[in-house]
């Protein structure tokens, strides 16, 4: 969605009642780390978390929200226990995270969510018109016509928090639709840019943990490693901006100071730069339309003496194409791809398979599961089932 007038309207007065699903997460945290710099711009109202309930119960006494819920319901009694002694009410369950995120009692929703979970709760948000914040960019990948085409009805404007995409939105304030030509999404190439091909069988766990740049959760370090993270935001990247494939491009940049470029029908080209902070975005998302002081770190023009940028190595790097298919066969391939990564990805952190048999094993479900057509919620939820158990089965034969 481009920046438009209606979201230009003047900021409430009264502080931002935050929901954050997923504040456990890089990006949960983070957000919460901008809510202590402005103690009187933010309310936090909920707090949802997948497992990690020590955290949660952390972050409740120390925020104070309206309720704290638990997706794990074998972990409620914990919760209650930690929270005793506060007004925190605590919840548990799938149901109870979908229906907080969609609570009049927010009015921004943080949708920090990892993976295909984070996509019913954003749906709901989106539903009852809530400002999103979106760090989630596997709602967008599975069902991006829906959450887009639930946006319009509602009223509720997204806002990117990824890096890549709070740059391309960024450059687009102010700027006429018509007038642009291309989004070029840049990518650090990993730990594993200049690594010998062939040696890629050998990765580890540790090594494809080990991100050179940013700071960031075990799935989507691995998802850097292997340039599907950049794959996967070429397709978040159609559904925000509404552009075709053939409209977007990827380049590696490692110094990831250039987040992104639009580059225009005269020939002009906008990029947004900065460290690498994912603090920056995440406030900025928050902040919109303005911008607030805050004591992030900036640019040492003095010491960058380089800004280089060149081609994906489609031989090192299979997943960044097999994005793009995915995005132009559209129905449930893109579904079916997040799936297979996620659950891929799983299977090389638990040390079943190598890091080369992730592509090999995304590249086989896409192909024998892939449908065409214009696939409901119910639809999308089966080919995500549908492609993680055919990822585990694959991976059980020992042959990734």
């Amino acid at each position: 969605m481009l920046p438009s007038t209606r979201m230009l309207a003047e900021p409430p007065r009264k502080p931002a009642r935050l929901c954050i699903v997923g504040s456990t997460g890089s990006i949960g945290t983070q957000t919460l780390e901008i809510a202590r710099l402005f103690p009187d711009r933010f309310a936090i109202d909920a707090l949802t978390a997948g497992d990690n309930v020590d955290l949660l119960v952390r972050q409740a006494r120390e925020f104070r929200p309206r309720v704290a819920v638990i997706a794990n319901e074998d972990l409620l009694g914990v919760l209650r226990s930690g929270l005793e002694g506060t007004r925190v009410t605590g919840y548990a369950g799938d149901a109870a995270v979908r229906e907080i995120a969609a609570a009049d009692s927010s009015d921004t929703v943080v949708a920090a969510m990892v993976g295909f979970a984070g996509l019913a709760p954003t749906l709901e948000a989106v539903g009852a018109g809530k400002k999103i914040a979106l760090a989630n960019k596997e709602s967008l990948v599975v069902a991006g016509a829906l959450v887009q085409s639930r946006a319009r009805e509602s009223g509720s404007p997204v806002v990117p928090v990824d890096s890549e995409h709070s740059a391309i939105f960024q450059c687009l304030v102010g700027e006429d639709p018509a007038g642009v030509e291309r989004l070029v999404l840049t990518a650090s190439g990993g730990p594993f840019r200049a690594r010998p091909v062939d040696t890629f069988g050998e990765v580890t766990r540790e090594e494809a943990l080990h991100h050179p740049n940013w700071s960031m959760g075990a799935k989507i370090t691995v998802d850097s490693a292997t340039m599907m993270n950049k794959g996967l935001e070429v397709i978040e990247a159609r559904w925000l901006f509404d552009l075709e494939a053939d409209r977007i491009h990827v380049v590696v940049h490692p110094q990831s100071i250039v987040h992104s470029m639009v580059e225009f029908v005269d020939g002009s080209t906008k990029a947004q730069m900065g460290i690498p902070d994912m603090k920056v975005p995440i406030q900025y998302a928050l902040s919109f339309p303005e911008r607030w002081p805050a004591p992030h770190g900036r640019i040492d023009w003095r010491a960058l003496r380089r800004l280089d940028f060149e081609e994906v190595d489609g031989e090192r790097f299979p997943c960044v194409d097999l994005a793009f298919e995915a995005l132009r066969a559209g129905g449930t391939a893109p579904a079916v791809l997040n799936a297979a990564n996620e659950r891929a990805v799983s299977e090389f952190l638990a040390g079943r398979i190598r890091f080369t048999g992730i592509p090999r094993l995304i590249e086989a479900a896409v192909g024998r599961l892939a449908a065409a057509g214009t696939p409901d919620l119910d639809a999308l939820r089966a080919a995500d089932g549908e492609a993680r158990r055919m990822v585990e089965e694959l991976a059980g034969t020992g042959s990734h």
